[in-house]
């Protein structure tokens, strides 16, 4: 039987996006680790940088009480502009891991077409009230919607509050050239039903309100939440295939004397 040094209480927290931003090395050390991105080292300022392997992205984390926490700027590609994505404090780092997930995927994309929009009607997000656009969750506390016309689309903004006019408690923003598949990876995530994990006793949670929050608490081995992160590294890296291995060196033709070199 494991002693209570071996417990650790966990809280699950629903729904998910009032649950706190969580821990940030979710998202930056499988991006190093797994994905190969490149960081500087200045102990003096309190940010991080991580760049792409094909220097294509760079993922800036820094404090900023007035903006975006996260931001992530792509140049530009053949046949697609420059983009960004950023990510207030509080946003989830299992939805900033599931956009940069999806950015770092190997695979070859499929033809099947992606839409921000889809995941949430699948999951009884509805239009809000007249005037507005977008879908809201029906507890009325997220709300993704996209700026522009039909013929001339724009930027994608998620917003997570305490309720119907209430401030926001962290906002995710996409620019309007970045990748729908991309979008569909983070708007996925937010409408996925299941509890976030937290193991800060709820320190981070932006209310307490059980009208808006419900917690459950458990008991968790330690070793399983102290293992969740180089699982997820393990898995991640899993998908980048190995290089092949180098083939052995063709023997040297035989001299004309009948004898090798």
């Amino acid at each position: 039987m494991p002693s209570t040094a071996d417990i650790v209480k966990v809280d699950f927290i629903t729904p998910r996006h009032l649950s706190g931003g969580g821990d940030p090395a979710w998202v930056t050390v499988p991006l190093h680790r797994a994905c190969g991105w490149s960081h500087g080292h200045d102990p003096l300022m309190p940010r991080v940088l991580l760049s792409s392997p094909d220097q294509k992205a760079l993922l800036r984390l820094e404090p900023d009480p007035d903006g975006q926490w996260w931001t992530l700027n792509h140049t530009a590609e053949s046949g697609r502009p420059a983009w960004y994505a950023s990510f207030g404090a509080r946003t989830l780092v299992e939805l900033i891991a599931a956009f940069t997930d999806a950015l770092t995927d190997p695979a070859p994309p499929t033809d099947a077409p992606c839409y921000p929009f889809e995941p949430l009607r699948q999951l009884a997000w509805s239009a809000p009230a007249v005037g507005a656009d977008g879908l809201v969750s029906p507890d009325g506390t997220a709300y993704v919607q996209q700026l522009g016309t039909a013929e001339d689309p724009g930027a994608w903004f998620v917003t997570a509050t305490l309720g119907p006019d209430r401030r926001p408690v962290w906002q995710a923003r996409f620019g309007a050239h970045t990748p729908l598949s991309l979008v569909t990876a983070f708007t996925a995530a937010l409408a996925d039903p299941k509890p976030a994990l937290r193991v800060d006793g709820g320190r981070s949670l932006p209310t307490r309100n059980p009208g808006v929050v419900a917690r459950r608490t458990t008991d968790v081995l330690a070793v399983d939440i102290a293992g969740a992160l180089e699982e997820r590294v393990q898995n991640l890296a899993a998908r980048h295939p190995l290089p092949p291995a180098n083939p052995m060196p063709p023997a040297p033709p035989p001299s004309r004397h009948g004898r090798s070199r």
